[in-house]
């Protein structure tokens, strides 16, 4: 690998969400701050959008970090709650909850019983609905009690049959006088706003009170991103991507994460390969050649463009 070619400590830029890389520029900072002021104001409903490979996952992760959740939930038995999964004694109690779902493409009954093992619920064996719903009434019930707050994060929303995003609805009546027992995320695809506008599951649609749609990437972010996660992976040289690489590199891209890193990769390979200490256009062109989803067709709109503007010419000499 080009680790040790380059002075990096790790590979920067895997396609693994990892929080230590994340971004924080305009957009990214605003959905962030979207999410966290939703959930610290007890809103019951949250849906964030964004196509594919635009860092959905990885926002979702730095939320979850970010709000300092609870990574291992209370045991919640017959007998009452146990001691928390993971907390040391003498921490003070942390105020939020998490259960995270990353693919809901489940029956009402299997997304219940997930959220029931994130939430550390002791269940019998082929427990039926009404004790799966009695059983997470009062484990929500009894965080309610300790302070509190449970927060379920789905990812892949858009995936959702809509009769388990109605089953998820139905959890949501349960509130006390100041605020919902479950609050939820939606993380999902621009397809995810097509399902909600259904009318069997009107009313979840109305209970969404904030929305944020993550978009890519803007070309003044794209050299400050790359700079970002080749520090965070050990990087302390100089320019190692060349502007014009950039500029490449974000014509390829269109600016979504997942694709600038894949192309990266592989560009630092190629450098690599060939002996370079900085990665050209030449090596971004050839990466992204070699990415299926890459815009390779890039310099097809400039040639268009190219003829309209000599078309334009000849029309106007004509004309005199």
């Amino acid at each position: 690998m080009y680790l040790a070619h380059f002075g990096l400590r790790e590979a920067p830029f895997g396609i693994t969400p990892d929080t230590s890389f994340f971004f924080a520029c305009t957009d990214y900072q605003e959905a962030l701050n979207t999410l966290l002021i939703a959930i610290r104001h007890g809103e019951g409903f949250i849906k964030i959008t964004g196509e594919v490979g635009t860092g959905k996952t990885l926002l979702c992760r730095q939320f979850m970090a970010s709000i300092n959740m609870n990574h291992g939930a209370a045991v919640v038995s017959d007998s009452g709650p146990d001691q928390e999964r993971g907390a040391k004694p003498g921490n003070p109690a942390q105020r939020f909850v998490t259960a995270y779902i990353p693919n809901p493409y489940l029956t009402p009954h299997a997304l219940l019983l997930a959220l029931a093992d994130e939430l550390g619920i002791v269940l019998k064996p082929d427990v039926d609905q009404h004790h799966l719903l009695k059983s997470l009434t009062g484990a929500l019930l009894e965080f309610a009690r300790q302070g509190k707050q449970v927060v379920l994060c789905l990812d892949e929303a858009q995936a959702m049959p809509l009769e388990s995003l109605e089953a998820i609805r139905l959890l949501t009546n349960l509130e006390t006088e100041k605020r919902k027992l479950l609050q939820i995320v939606l993380f999902g695809q621009p397809e995810l706003n097509q399902k909600l506008q259904q009318d069997s599951i009107r009313q979840l649609n109305q209970r969404i009170t904030f929305h944020y749609h993550l978009g890519p990437l803007r070309r003044d972010d794209m050299d400050y991103y790359l700079s970002h996660r080749l520090n965070v992976a050990g990087y302390a040289g100089g320019r190692l991507f060349s502007r014009g690489a950039i500029r490449q590199l974000y014509m390829a891209s269109g600016g979504i994460p997942r694709l600038v890193n894949i192309m990266s990769h592989k560009a630092l390979m190629l450098a690599y390969g060939e002996g370079r200490q900085q990665v050209g256009a030449r090596h971004v062109r050839a990466a992204a050649k070699d990415t299926g989803s890459a815009r390779n067709n890039g310099w097809r709109w400039w040639l268009i463009v190219a003829m309209l503007l000599i078309a334009g010419s000849a029309l106007g000499w004509v004309l005199r």
